[in-house]
Protein backbone atom coordinates (compact mmCIF):
# COMPACT_ATOMS: atom_id res chain seq x y z
CA UNK A 1 0.00 0.00 0.00
CA UNK A 2 1.37 3.40 -0.92
CA UNK A 3 2.18 5.53 2.08
CA UNK A 4 1.67 9.21 1.38
CA UNK A 5 4.36 10.14 3.91
CA UNK A 6 7.19 8.56 1.89
CA UNK A 7 9.42 10.42 -0.51
CA UNK A 8 9.02 9.37 -4.12
CA UNK A 9 11.79 7.84 -6.14
CA UNK A 10 11.86 10.98 -8.24
CA UNK A 11 13.12 12.97 -5.29
CA UNK A 12 10.02 14.84 -4.23
CA UNK A 13 10.04 16.02 -0.65
CA UNK A 14 7.94 14.30 1.98
CA UNK A 15 4.41 15.59 2.47
CA UNK A 16 5.26 17.07 5.82
CA UNK A 17 7.99 19.25 4.27
CA UNK A 18 5.49 21.21 2.18
CA UNK A 19 4.55 24.61 3.63
CA UNK A 20 1.32 24.62 5.59
CA UNK A 21 -0.32 27.17 3.28
CA UNK A 22 0.43 24.89 0.29
CA UNK A 23 -1.18 21.88 1.94
CA UNK A 24 -4.24 23.89 2.89
CA UNK A 25 -4.85 26.09 -0.14
CA UNK A 26 -3.90 24.05 -3.20
CA UNK A 27 -6.78 21.76 -4.29
CA UNK A 28 -6.01 18.08 -4.77
CA UNK A 29 -7.30 15.91 -7.62
CA UNK A 30 -9.90 14.55 -5.21
CA UNK A 31 -11.04 18.11 -4.51
CA UNK A 32 -11.29 18.79 -8.24
CA UNK A 33 -13.44 15.68 -8.71
CA UNK A 34 -15.66 16.77 -5.81
CA UNK A 35 -16.10 20.33 -7.11
CA UNK A 36 -16.73 19.19 -10.68
CA UNK A 37 -19.39 16.66 -9.70
CA UNK A 38 -21.02 19.09 -7.27
CA UNK A 39 -21.27 21.80 -9.93
CA UNK A 40 -22.63 19.45 -12.59
CA UNK A 41 -25.25 17.90 -10.31
CA UNK A 42 -26.54 21.20 -8.91
CA UNK A 43 -26.17 23.77 -11.69
CA UNK A 44 -27.18 21.82 -14.79
CA UNK A 45 -30.20 19.89 -15.96
CA UNK A 46 -28.88 16.91 -13.99
CA UNK A 47 -30.48 18.51 -10.93
CA UNK A 48 -33.81 17.34 -12.35
CA UNK A 49 -32.36 13.85 -12.69
CA UNK A 50 -31.68 13.83 -8.95
CA UNK A 51 -35.40 14.50 -8.48
CA UNK A 52 -36.34 11.70 -10.87
CA UNK A 53 -37.88 9.57 -8.11
CA UNK A 54 -41.11 10.84 -6.57
CA UNK A 55 -40.33 9.08 -3.28
CA UNK A 56 -38.32 12.08 -2.16
CA UNK A 57 -41.68 13.82 -1.75
CA UNK A 58 -42.85 11.68 1.14
CA UNK A 59 -39.36 11.72 2.65
CA UNK A 60 -39.50 15.53 2.78
CA UNK A 61 -42.99 15.63 4.26
CA UNK A 62 -42.13 12.93 6.80
CA UNK A 63 -39.12 14.93 7.95
CA UNK A 64 -41.21 18.04 8.32
CA UNK A 65 -43.79 16.10 10.34
CA UNK A 66 -41.02 14.92 12.67
CA UNK A 67 -39.67 18.45 13.05
CA UNK A 68 -43.16 19.75 13.85
CA UNK A 69 -44.15 17.01 16.30
CA UNK A 70 -40.72 16.02 17.70
CA UNK A 71 -41.73 12.39 17.22
CA UNK A 72 -40.96 9.71 14.66
CA UNK A 73 -44.21 8.48 13.03
CA UNK A 74 -45.35 4.98 13.81
CA UNK A 75 -48.53 4.97 11.70
CA UNK A 76 -49.16 6.13 8.16
CA UNK A 77 -50.73 9.53 7.59
CA UNK A 78 -50.28 10.02 3.84
CA UNK A 79 -52.51 7.28 2.44
CA UNK A 80 -56.30 7.10 2.23
CA UNK A 81 -56.13 3.29 2.08
CA UNK A 82 -53.54 2.66 4.80
CA UNK A 83 -54.32 5.54 7.15
CA UNK A 84 -53.58 4.53 10.74
CA UNK A 85 -51.77 1.32 9.74
CA UNK A 86 -48.40 0.75 11.48
CA UNK A 87 -45.57 2.14 9.39
CA UNK A 88 -41.80 1.93 9.81
CA UNK A 89 -40.23 5.27 8.86
CA UNK A 90 -36.81 3.65 9.13
CA UNK A 91 -35.05 6.45 7.21
CA UNK A 92 -36.31 9.10 9.63
CA UNK A 93 -32.93 10.79 10.19
CA UNK A 94 -32.46 11.36 6.46
CA UNK A 95 -36.05 12.61 6.31
CA UNK A 96 -35.33 15.21 8.99
CA UNK A 97 -32.30 16.47 7.06
CA UNK A 98 -34.09 16.87 3.72
CA UNK A 99 -37.25 18.15 5.41
CA UNK A 100 -35.36 20.97 7.07
CA UNK A 101 -33.35 21.74 3.91
CA UNK A 102 -36.52 21.92 1.83
CA UNK A 103 -38.16 24.23 4.33
CA UNK A 104 -35.08 26.46 4.36
CA UNK A 105 -33.92 26.36 0.72
CA UNK A 106 -36.62 24.53 -1.23
CA UNK A 107 -35.76 21.68 -3.57
CA UNK A 108 -32.46 23.40 -4.31
CA UNK A 109 -31.41 22.54 -0.76
CA UNK A 110 -32.38 18.88 -1.19
CA UNK A 111 -30.48 18.62 -4.48
CA UNK A 112 -27.46 20.37 -2.91
CA UNK A 113 -27.32 17.83 -0.08
CA UNK A 114 -27.61 14.88 -2.46
CA UNK A 115 -24.94 16.32 -4.76
CA UNK A 116 -22.56 16.88 -1.82
CA UNK A 117 -22.94 13.25 -0.74
CA UNK A 118 -22.51 11.83 -4.27
CA UNK A 119 -19.52 14.07 -5.00
CA UNK A 120 -18.01 13.10 -1.64
CA UNK A 121 -18.47 9.41 -2.42
CA UNK A 122 -16.56 9.51 -5.71
CA UNK A 123 -13.89 11.94 -4.54
CA UNK A 124 -13.27 9.70 -1.53
CA UNK A 125 -13.20 6.62 -3.77
CA UNK A 126 -10.47 8.21 -5.90
CA UNK A 127 -8.36 9.11 -2.87
CA UNK A 128 -8.85 5.65 -1.37
CA UNK A 129 -7.83 4.01 -4.65
CA UNK A 130 -4.57 5.97 -4.61
CA UNK A 131 -3.92 5.19 -0.94
CA UNK A 132 -4.35 1.48 -1.70
CA UNK A 133 -1.60 1.67 -4.31
CA UNK A 134 -3.62 2.08 -7.50
CA UNK A 135 -2.01 3.58 -10.59
CA UNK A 136 -3.46 7.08 -11.02
CA UNK A 137 -4.61 6.35 -14.57
CA UNK A 138 -6.22 3.08 -13.55
CA UNK A 139 -7.90 4.91 -10.66
CA UNK A 140 -9.40 7.49 -13.02
CA UNK A 141 -10.72 4.82 -15.43
CA UNK A 142 -12.24 2.76 -12.61
CA UNK A 143 -13.77 5.88 -11.07
CA UNK A 144 -15.35 6.81 -14.41
CA UNK A 145 -16.78 3.31 -14.84
CA UNK A 146 -18.12 3.21 -11.26
CA UNK A 147 -19.70 6.67 -11.58
CA UNK A 148 -21.26 5.80 -14.94
CA UNK A 149 -22.64 2.53 -13.59
CA UNK A 150 -24.11 4.39 -10.60
CA UNK A 151 -25.82 7.05 -12.69
CA UNK A 152 -29.06 5.06 -12.76
CA UNK A 153 -29.37 5.71 -9.03
CA UNK A 154 -28.19 9.32 -8.91
CA UNK A 155 -31.38 10.20 -7.06
CA UNK A 156 -32.28 12.32 -4.03
CA UNK A 157 -32.97 9.31 -1.85
CA UNK A 158 -31.34 8.02 1.37
CA UNK A 159 -29.48 5.22 -0.41
CA UNK A 160 -26.71 7.68 -1.35
CA UNK A 161 -25.77 7.86 2.34
CA UNK A 162 -25.36 4.08 2.29
CA UNK A 163 -22.78 4.52 -0.48
CA UNK A 164 -20.78 6.87 1.71
CA UNK A 165 -21.03 4.68 4.79
CA UNK A 166 -20.06 1.58 2.79
CA UNK A 167 -16.87 3.37 1.73
CA UNK A 168 -16.11 4.28 5.35
CA UNK A 169 -16.60 0.70 6.54
CA UNK A 170 -14.49 -0.73 3.73
CA UNK A 171 -11.66 1.73 4.42
CA UNK A 172 -11.61 1.02 8.16
CA UNK A 173 -11.82 -2.77 7.77
CA UNK A 174 -9.35 -3.04 4.90
CA UNK A 175 -6.71 -0.78 6.47
CA UNK A 176 -7.00 -2.73 9.71
CA UNK A 177 -6.47 -6.05 7.90
CA UNK A 178 -3.54 -4.66 5.88
CA UNK A 179 -1.71 -3.66 9.06
CA UNK A 180 -2.62 -6.95 10.72
CA UNK A 181 -1.07 -9.08 7.94
CA UNK A 182 2.09 -6.99 7.50
CA UNK A 183 5.13 -9.28 7.59
CA UNK A 184 7.67 -6.73 6.37
CA UNK A 185 9.96 -5.66 9.26
CA UNK A 186 9.82 -2.13 7.82
CA UNK A 187 6.04 -2.22 7.89
CA UNK A 188 3.71 -0.14 10.02
CA UNK A 189 4.82 0.85 13.47
CA UNK A 190 3.13 -0.40 16.62
CA UNK A 191 1.66 3.05 17.10
CA UNK A 192 0.06 3.00 13.67
CA UNK A 193 -1.26 -0.54 14.17
CA UNK A 194 -2.77 0.48 17.50
CA UNK A 195 -4.38 3.53 15.89
CA UNK A 196 -5.81 1.36 13.11
CA UNK A 197 -7.19 -1.08 15.69
CA UNK A 198 -8.83 1.74 17.61
CA UNK A 199 -10.37 2.97 14.38
CA UNK A 200 -12.41 -0.24 14.26
CA UNK A 201 -14.43 1.11 17.18
CA UNK A 202 -15.72 3.86 14.94
CA UNK A 203 -17.88 1.23 13.23
CA UNK A 204 -20.49 0.94 16.04
CA UNK A 205 -20.72 4.74 16.10
CA UNK A 206 -21.25 4.82 12.34
CA UNK A 207 -23.88 2.11 12.73
CA UNK A 208 -25.86 4.41 15.02
CA UNK A 209 -26.19 6.77 12.07
CA UNK A 210 -26.54 4.14 9.34
CA UNK A 211 -29.43 2.25 10.93
CA UNK A 212 -31.43 5.48 11.13
CA UNK A 213 -30.82 6.73 7.59
CA UNK A 214 -31.18 3.65 5.37
CA UNK A 215 -31.85 -0.07 5.40
CA UNK A 216 -28.50 -0.57 3.66
CA UNK A 217 -26.93 -0.85 7.12
CA UNK A 218 -27.05 -4.61 6.49
CA UNK A 219 -24.10 -4.14 4.10
CA UNK A 220 -22.00 -3.13 7.10
CA UNK A 221 -22.60 -6.48 8.77
CA UNK A 222 -21.78 -8.34 5.55
CA UNK A 223 -18.43 -6.53 5.31
CA UNK A 224 -17.73 -7.20 8.99
CA UNK A 225 -18.42 -10.91 8.47
CA UNK A 226 -16.14 -10.98 5.42
CA UNK A 227 -13.18 -9.47 7.25
CA UNK A 228 -13.81 -11.59 10.35
CA UNK A 229 -13.75 -14.78 8.23
CA UNK A 230 -10.59 -13.54 6.54
CA UNK A 231 -8.92 -12.95 9.92
CA UNK A 232 -9.93 -16.45 11.07
CA UNK A 233 -8.58 -17.97 7.87
CA UNK A 234 -5.20 -16.28 8.15
CA UNK A 235 -4.95 -17.00 11.87
CA UNK A 236 -5.33 -20.70 11.04
CA UNK A 237 -3.33 -21.04 7.83
CA UNK A 238 -0.43 -18.58 8.19
CA UNK A 239 2.84 -20.48 8.66
CA UNK A 240 4.84 -20.22 11.87
CA UNK A 241 8.31 -21.14 10.59
CA UNK A 242 9.41 -17.51 10.34
CA UNK A 243 9.19 -14.94 13.08
CA UNK A 244 7.43 -12.19 11.01
CA UNK A 245 4.78 -14.69 9.87
CA UNK A 246 4.35 -15.90 13.44
CA UNK A 247 3.74 -12.32 14.60
CA UNK A 248 1.27 -11.79 11.74
CA UNK A 249 -0.55 -14.96 12.83
CA UNK A 250 -0.86 -13.63 16.37
CA UNK A 251 -2.09 -10.28 15.07
CA UNK A 252 -4.73 -12.03 12.95
CA UNK A 253 -5.99 -13.92 15.99
CA UNK A 254 -6.26 -10.64 17.88
CA UNK A 255 -7.92 -9.08 14.83
CA UNK A 256 -10.56 -11.83 14.75
CA UNK A 257 -11.34 -11.23 18.43
CA UNK A 258 -11.51 -7.46 17.88
CA UNK A 259 -13.84 -7.83 14.88
CA UNK A 260 -16.11 -10.15 16.86
CA UNK A 261 -16.34 -7.57 19.66
CA UNK A 262 -16.88 -4.72 17.20
CA UNK A 263 -19.54 -6.76 15.41
CA UNK A 264 -21.36 -7.37 18.68
CA UNK A 265 -21.19 -3.66 19.53
CA UNK A 266 -22.43 -2.74 16.06
CA UNK A 267 -25.30 -5.19 16.43
CA UNK A 268 -26.31 -3.53 19.70
CA UNK A 269 -25.95 -0.12 18.07
CA UNK A 270 -28.29 -1.20 15.27
CA UNK A 271 -31.02 -1.64 17.89
CA UNK A 272 -30.80 2.06 18.76
CA UNK A 273 -33.60 3.14 16.44
CA UNK A 274 -37.23 4.13 17.07
CA UNK A 275 -38.45 0.57 16.49
CA UNK A 276 -35.75 -1.54 18.14
CA UNK A 277 -35.49 -5.17 17.01
CA UNK A 278 -38.85 -4.88 15.22
CA UNK A 279 -37.12 -2.88 12.49
CA UNK A 280 -34.84 -5.84 11.72
CA UNK A 281 -37.81 -8.20 11.62
CA UNK A 282 -39.71 -5.81 9.35
CA UNK A 283 -36.81 -5.44 6.90
CA UNK A 284 -36.31 -9.21 6.85
CA UNK A 285 -40.00 -9.74 6.10
CA UNK A 286 -39.88 -7.16 3.33
CA UNK A 287 -36.72 -8.44 1.64
CA UNK A 288 -37.78 -12.08 1.95
CA UNK A 289 -41.16 -11.50 0.28
CA UNK A 290 -40.61 -13.17 -3.08
CA UNK A 291 -43.60 -11.59 -4.77
CA UNK A 292 -42.52 -8.05 -3.94
CA UNK A 293 -38.90 -8.74 -4.85
CA UNK A 294 -39.98 -10.19 -8.21
CA UNK A 295 -42.30 -7.31 -9.13
CA UNK A 296 -40.61 -4.14 -7.82
CA UNK A 297 -38.47 -2.70 -10.60
CA UNK A 298 -35.42 -1.74 -8.53
CA UNK A 299 -35.11 -5.28 -7.18
CA UNK A 300 -35.00 -6.77 -10.69
CA UNK A 301 -31.73 -8.04 -12.15
CA UNK A 302 -30.00 -5.48 -14.38
CA UNK A 303 -30.83 -5.21 -18.08
CA UNK A 304 -27.44 -4.95 -19.75
CA UNK A 305 -28.80 -3.04 -22.74
CA UNK A 306 -28.47 0.21 -20.77
CA UNK A 307 -25.31 2.32 -20.67
CA UNK A 308 -24.98 2.16 -16.88
CA UNK A 309 -25.41 -1.60 -16.87
CA UNK A 310 -22.79 -1.94 -19.61
CA UNK A 311 -20.33 0.03 -17.48
CA UNK A 312 -21.03 -2.40 -14.65
CA UNK A 313 -20.39 -5.26 -17.07
CA UNK A 314 -17.03 -3.67 -17.96
CA UNK A 315 -16.18 -3.53 -14.27
CA UNK A 316 -17.01 -7.22 -13.94
CA UNK A 317 -14.81 -7.98 -16.96
CA UNK A 318 -11.99 -5.91 -15.43
CA UNK A 319 -12.44 -7.89 -12.22
CA UNK A 320 -11.95 -11.19 -14.03
CA UNK A 321 -8.85 -9.84 -15.77
CA UNK A 322 -7.45 -8.49 -12.49
CA UNK A 323 -7.93 -11.78 -10.65
CA UNK A 324 -6.61 -13.92 -13.51
CA UNK A 325 -3.48 -11.80 -13.93
CA UNK A 326 -2.30 -12.08 -10.33
CA UNK A 327 0.97 -13.85 -9.62
CA UNK A 328 -0.03 -14.12 -5.96
CA UNK A 329 -3.19 -15.57 -4.53
CA UNK A 330 -5.97 -13.06 -3.98
CA UNK A 331 -6.53 -12.38 -0.29
CA UNK A 332 -9.52 -14.08 1.28
CA UNK A 333 -11.17 -10.74 2.07
CA UNK A 334 -10.60 -9.52 -1.51
CA UNK A 335 -12.15 -12.67 -2.95
CA UNK A 336 -15.16 -12.54 -0.64
CA UNK A 337 -15.77 -8.82 -1.31
CA UNK A 338 -15.61 -9.51 -5.06
CA UNK A 339 -18.08 -12.40 -4.75
CA UNK A 340 -20.44 -10.30 -2.62
CA UNK A 341 -20.26 -7.35 -5.04
CA UNK A 342 -20.85 -9.54 -8.10
CA UNK A 343 -23.75 -11.42 -6.56
CA UNK A 344 -25.52 -8.35 -5.17
CA UNK A 345 -25.05 -6.36 -8.39
CA UNK A 346 -26.41 -9.18 -10.55
CA UNK A 347 -29.26 -9.88 -8.12
CA UNK A 348 -30.79 -6.40 -8.17
CA UNK A 349 -30.07 -3.27 -10.19
CA UNK A 350 -30.44 -1.12 -7.05
CA UNK A 351 -27.22 -2.71 -5.76
CA UNK A 352 -25.10 -1.75 -8.78
CA UNK A 353 -23.64 1.47 -7.26
CA UNK A 354 -22.35 -0.21 -4.09
CA UNK A 355 -21.16 -3.23 -6.10
CA UNK A 356 -19.32 -0.96 -8.56
CA UNK A 357 -17.59 0.96 -5.78
CA UNK A 358 -16.46 -2.21 -4.00
CA UNK A 359 -15.22 -3.81 -7.22
CA UNK A 360 -13.27 -0.69 -8.18
CA UNK A 361 -11.63 -0.45 -4.75
CA UNK A 362 -10.60 -4.11 -4.69
CA UNK A 363 -9.35 -4.50 -8.26
CA UNK A 364 -7.59 -1.12 -8.50
CA UNK A 365 -4.37 -2.29 -6.79
CA UNK A 366 -4.61 -5.70 -8.51
CA UNK A 367 -4.81 -4.18 -12.00
CA UNK A 368 -2.04 -1.72 -11.20
CA UNK A 369 0.21 -4.53 -10.01
CA UNK A 370 -0.52 -6.56 -13.13
CA UNK A 371 0.29 -3.63 -15.39
CA UNK A 372 3.53 -2.97 -13.51
CA UNK A 373 4.56 -6.63 -13.81
CA UNK A 374 3.74 -6.65 -17.51
CA UNK A 375 5.89 -3.57 -18.05
CA UNK A 376 8.73 -5.22 -16.15
CA UNK A 377 8.51 -8.39 -18.25
CA UNK A 378 8.58 -6.48 -21.54
CA UNK A 379 11.95 -4.72 -21.79
CA UNK A 380 10.73 -2.14 -24.29
CA UNK A 381 8.06 -0.99 -21.83
CA UNK A 382 10.19 -1.16 -18.69
CA UNK A 383 11.41 2.43 -18.90
CA UNK A 384 7.90 3.69 -19.60
CA UNK A 385 6.63 1.65 -16.67
CA UNK A 386 9.28 3.12 -14.36
CA UNK A 387 8.30 6.64 -15.40
CA UNK A 388 4.64 5.90 -14.84
CA UNK A 389 5.35 4.38 -11.43
CA UNK A 390 7.38 7.41 -10.41
CA UNK A 391 4.62 9.73 -11.61
CA UNK A 392 1.98 7.76 -9.73
CA UNK A 393 4.03 7.82 -6.54
CA UNK A 394 4.52 11.58 -6.84
CA UNK A 395 0.78 12.02 -7.41
CA UNK A 396 -0.03 9.93 -4.34
CA UNK A 397 2.45 11.91 -2.27
CA UNK A 398 0.99 15.22 -3.42
CA UNK A 399 -2.60 13.98 -3.05
CA UNK A 400 -1.92 12.80 0.51
CA UNK A 401 -0.24 16.06 1.46
CA UNK A 402 -3.10 18.32 0.33
CA UNK A 403 -5.40 17.83 3.29
CA UNK A 404 -7.03 21.23 3.58
CA UNK A 405 -9.94 20.69 1.17
CA UNK A 406 -10.69 24.40 1.52
CA UNK A 407 -11.77 24.76 -2.10
CA UNK A 408 -14.20 21.84 -1.81
CA UNK A 409 -15.63 23.24 1.42
CA UNK A 410 -15.88 26.71 -0.10
CA UNK A 411 -17.69 25.36 -3.18
CA UNK A 412 -20.24 23.49 -1.04
CA UNK A 413 -20.77 26.54 1.22
CA UNK A 414 -21.14 28.87 -1.76
CA UNK A 415 -23.80 26.68 -3.38
CA UNK A 416 -25.88 26.23 -0.22
CA UNK A 417 -25.97 30.02 0.18
CA UNK A 418 -27.08 30.31 -3.45
CA UNK A 419 -29.74 27.65 -2.80
CA UNK A 420 -31.05 29.59 0.20
CA UNK A 421 -31.53 32.65 -2.01
CA UNK A 422 -33.71 30.86 -4.54
CA UNK A 423 -30.80 29.62 -6.63
CA UNK A 424 -30.01 33.08 -7.96
CA UNK A 425 -26.64 34.76 -8.24
CA UNK A 426 -27.46 38.35 -9.10
CA UNK A 427 -29.58 38.27 -12.23
CA UNK A 428 -28.52 34.71 -13.09
CA UNK A 429 -30.48 31.59 -12.12
CA UNK A 430 -27.63 29.34 -11.03
CA UNK A 431 -29.74 26.59 -9.42
CA UNK A 432 -33.27 25.63 -10.41
CA UNK A 433 -34.10 22.23 -8.92
CA UNK A 434 -37.60 21.03 -9.73
CA UNK A 435 -39.48 17.91 -10.69
CA UNK A 436 -39.40 17.32 -14.45
CA UNK A 437 -42.86 18.33 -15.80
CA UNK A 438 -42.41 15.84 -18.64
CA UNK A 439 -42.02 13.01 -16.14
CA UNK A 440 -44.42 14.09 -13.40
CA UNK A 441 -48.02 15.34 -13.79
CA UNK A 442 -47.30 18.92 -12.66
CA UNK A 443 -50.18 20.54 -14.58
CA UNK A 444 -52.66 17.85 -13.59
CA UNK A 445 -51.71 18.33 -9.94
CA UNK A 446 -52.17 22.09 -10.36
CA UNK A 447 -55.69 21.30 -11.58
CA UNK A 448 -56.36 19.03 -8.59
CA UNK A 449 -54.96 21.63 -6.23
CA UNK A 450 -57.42 24.23 -7.50
CA UNK A 451 -60.31 21.80 -7.67
CA UNK A 452 -59.94 20.39 -4.16
CA UNK A 453 -59.32 23.72 -2.45
CA UNK A 454 -61.02 23.64 0.93
CA UNK A 455 -61.67 19.87 0.72
CA UNK A 456 -59.89 16.78 2.07
CA UNK A 457 -59.89 14.37 -0.83
CA UNK A 458 -58.02 11.28 -1.99
CA UNK A 459 -56.49 10.52 -5.38
CA UNK A 460 -55.58 7.16 -6.88
CA UNK A 461 -52.30 7.35 -8.80
CA UNK A 462 -49.58 4.94 -9.97
CA UNK A 463 -47.13 4.08 -7.20
CA UNK A 464 -44.33 6.00 -8.93
CA UNK A 465 -46.35 9.25 -8.76
CA UNK A 466 -47.63 8.90 -5.21
CA UNK A 467 -44.68 10.62 -3.54
CA UNK A 468 -44.97 13.59 -5.90
CA UNK A 469 -48.63 14.12 -4.93
CA UNK A 470 -47.74 13.80 -1.25
CA UNK A 471 -45.15 16.53 -1.72
CA UNK A 472 -47.49 18.81 -3.64
CA UNK A 473 -50.89 18.25 -1.99
CA UNK A 474 -50.47 16.83 1.51
CA UNK A 475 -52.14 17.28 4.01
CA UNK A 476 -55.28 18.41 2.22
CA UNK A 477 -55.18 15.60 -0.33
CA UNK A 478 -54.20 12.00 0.38
CA UNK A 479 -53.10 9.31 -2.06
CA UNK A 480 -54.47 5.81 -2.40
CA UNK A 481 -50.95 4.43 -2.80
CA UNK A 482 -47.30 5.36 -3.33
CA UNK A 483 -43.95 3.55 -3.53
CA UNK A 484 -43.74 2.48 0.14
CA UNK A 485 -44.32 -1.14 -0.85
CA UNK A 486 -43.41 -2.47 2.59
CA UNK A 487 -46.37 -0.50 3.99
CA UNK A 488 -48.96 -1.63 1.44
CA UNK A 489 -47.92 -5.27 1.39
CA UNK A 490 -48.23 -8.13 -1.05
CA UNK A 491 -52.03 -8.45 -1.34
CA UNK A 492 -52.57 -4.74 -1.96
CA UNK A 493 -49.74 -4.72 -4.52
CA UNK A 494 -51.30 -7.68 -6.36
CA UNK A 495 -54.57 -5.76 -6.68
CA UNK A 496 -52.65 -2.69 -7.82
CA UNK A 497 -50.85 -4.62 -10.57
CA UNK A 498 -54.18 -6.01 -11.80
CA UNK A 499 -55.51 -2.46 -11.99
CA UNK A 500 -52.61 -0.90 -13.91
CA UNK A 501 -52.33 -3.90 -16.25
CA UNK A 502 -56.12 -4.00 -16.74
CA UNK A 503 -56.28 -7.71 -15.93
CA UNK A 504 -59.52 -9.49 -14.93
CA UNK A 505 -60.77 -7.90 -11.72
CA UNK A 506 -58.84 -4.71 -12.48
CA UNK A 507 -61.48 -2.50 -10.86
CA UNK A 508 -61.48 -4.42 -7.58
CA UNK A 509 -59.10 -1.99 -5.89
CA UNK A 510 -61.07 1.05 -7.08
CA UNK A 511 -64.34 -0.42 -5.84
CA UNK A 512 -62.98 -1.72 -2.54
CA UNK A 513 -61.70 1.69 -1.48
CA UNK A 514 -64.49 3.63 -3.23
CA UNK A 515 -62.08 5.65 -5.32
CA UNK A 516 -63.57 8.91 -6.59
CA UNK A 517 -60.60 10.46 -8.39
CA UNK A 518 -57.93 8.78 -10.52
CA UNK A 519 -54.83 10.34 -12.10
CA UNK A 520 -53.02 8.10 -14.59
CA UNK A 521 -50.53 8.53 -17.44
CA UNK A 522 -52.00 9.60 -20.74
CA UNK A 523 -52.30 6.70 -23.18
CA UNK A 524 -51.92 4.04 -20.48
CA UNK A 525 -54.12 0.93 -20.53
CA UNK A 526 -55.93 2.11 -17.40
CA UNK A 527 -56.63 5.53 -18.92
CA UNK A 528 -58.05 3.90 -22.05
CA UNK A 529 -60.43 1.60 -20.19
CA UNK A 530 -61.59 4.31 -17.78
CA UNK A 531 -62.44 6.39 -20.84
CA UNK A 532 -64.92 3.65 -21.85
CA UNK A 533 -66.50 2.99 -18.47
CA UNK A 534 -69.68 4.99 -17.72
CA UNK A 535 -69.08 5.68 -14.01
CA UNK A 536 -65.87 7.47 -14.92
CA UNK A 537 -65.63 10.85 -16.55
CA UNK A 538 -62.50 12.52 -17.84
CA UNK A 539 -62.24 15.98 -16.28
CA UNK A 540 -58.70 16.93 -17.24
CA UNK A 541 -56.02 15.86 -19.72
CA UNK A 542 -52.62 17.03 -20.92
CA UNK A 543 -49.55 15.43 -22.49
CA UNK A 544 -48.55 13.68 -19.25
CA UNK A 545 -51.62 12.76 -17.21
CA UNK A 546 -55.39 12.30 -17.33
CA UNK A 547 -57.75 12.91 -14.40
CA UNK A 548 -60.95 10.88 -14.09
CA UNK A 549 -63.76 11.28 -11.59
CA UNK A 550 -66.38 8.72 -10.66
CA UNK A 551 -69.96 9.81 -11.30
CA UNK A 552 -72.01 8.17 -8.52
CA UNK A 553 -75.27 8.69 -10.40
CA UNK A 554 -74.27 6.47 -13.30
CA UNK A 555 -73.94 2.70 -13.23
CA UNK A 556 -71.64 0.63 -15.32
Amino acid sequence: MVDGSRSSRAGTSPAGANPLWTRLLIPSMGDAIFIGLLAVLTCTSLSMRLLGDAGIGWHIRTGQQILASYAVPRVDSFSSTMGGKPWFAWEWLYDVIVGELERWAGLNGVVWFTAVVIAGVFASTFRLLLRRGTNVFVALVLLLLAASASMIHFLARPHVLSWLLTLAWFWILDSSETDCMQTDPAGPSATRSTATGRRLWLLPLLMLVWVNVHGGFLIGFVLLAIYWLSAIWHAVWLKENKFPEFLAKLRCRAQARSLAAVGLAAGVASLVNPYGWKLHAHIYGYLSNRFLMEHIDEFQSPNFHGVAQRCFALLMLATMVAVASQARAVRVSEGLVILFALYSGLYASRNIPVSSLLLALVIGPLLSGAIKNLGGDLIRFRRLGDREAAFTERMVTVESSLQGHLWAIAAAAFLIVIAAYGGRLGANQLMDAHFDPKRFPASAVDFLDRKTAGERDAVTVPDYWGGYLIYRLYPRTLVALDDRHDLYGEEFFKSYLKMVRVEPGWDGLLDKYQARCVLVPKGSALANILEQRPPWKRVYTDDVGVVFERNPERNR
